[in-house]
């Protein structure tokens, strides 16, 4: 079936709306990141630079480091930037842009975020790293896609949907899943946790400012949530819709998270920069070796 104009956008080049890329552009490991400037954070350590791309808040640096093909992109803060740049990728590889066809031979792409969060236990100290085994989506992007789901994200969706429904009974929870032969390769790097994926900083993360809060026991009851032996650890705002899509679509992904903050002890860390860069400098030794 054909992909209709206003449904899959390419701009006067050919490339992909949103962020202008062109298939041979991008590599097939992919890092993915929020802020544009860790883009360079984590290039300056390439060897070659390939390819530059700056649309918006998507940033695209292709390069080779320790010999191999890697990009490194920028989606900016939320899943709904998830939802455009995973569906782009995911077309650059899997659809013929000129015939607008889905290819007979589907491309399965590896992404690891390297991002930021804060926890949510007592006992995950600021400057240490969460890996997300699973996720749980309070951002509802999910809720627009068919998918298989698995046992573990049905029973923390379920969690989730049992203490939310006290205050906050309008958000349908989901489940999402890393890729557990990535989880096998790099579980080295960080603590295994539960992620919860937020849908704003404020508010949706249980905190207050000037606006009243809904939940009073936000924290508490979501880290309450495990499965196996897997804790709720920490809160941010992409890793649910980046295991969702890339799961739906085909494609493998982890997401490792600097811990810079830690919610119970109202502690922040003093040296974020110093945290983030030494977990892009594990990861980029132990992919390497991979």
């Amino acid at each position: 079936m054909r992909i209709p104009e206003s449904e899959l956008i390419l701009n006067a080049d050919g490339s992909v709306y949103h962020l202008n890329l062109l298939p041979h552009q991008i590599a097939k490991h992919i890092i993915t990141v929020g802020d544009p400037d860790r883009v360079d954070s984590i290039t300056r350590h390439f060897e070659q630079i390939e390819h530059t791309v700056h649309k918006r808040e998507f940033k695209t640096v292709t390069g080779i480091y320790a010999g191999k093909r890697l990009t490194v992109i920028s989606t900016g803060i939320g899943t709904d930037n998830i939802d455009i740049v995973f569906n782009e990728l995911d077309a650059l590889v899997n659809i013929d842009l000129n015939t607008r066809q889905i290819k007979a031979e589907l491309t399965s792409l590896c992404f690891y975020r390297i991002g930021t969060s804060g926890a949510i236990r007592a006992d995950i100290e600021v400057d240490t790293t969460v890996i997300s085994k699973y996720a749980i989506g309070l951002d509802g992007l999910m809720n627009y896609y068919r998918r298989d789901t698995s046992e573990a994200e049905q029973s923390i969706a379920q969690q989730a949907k049992s203490i939310l429904e006290k205050d906050l009974p309008e958000v349908r929870p989901y489940g999402a899943s890393a890729s557990m032969a990535l989880i096998e390769q790099y579980n080295t790097l960080g603590k295994l946790g539960i992620t919860t994926t937020a849908t704003g900083f404020y508010g949706p993360q249980g905190r207050s400012l000037r606006l009243q809060n809904n939940s009073y026991d936000f924290l508490d009851e979501i880290a309450s949530i495990s499965y196996n032996n897997t804790h709720a650890t920490n809160l941010e705002m992409e890793t649910a819709g980046i295991y969702g899509l890339a799961s739906a679509l085909g494609h493998q992904a982890i997401s490792f998270n600097a811990i810079l903050a830690n919610r119970v002890k109202g502690e922040f860390s003093t040296q974020p920069t110093k945290t983030v860069e030494s977990l892009i400098l594990r990861f980029l030794e132990l992919w390497s070796k991979c």
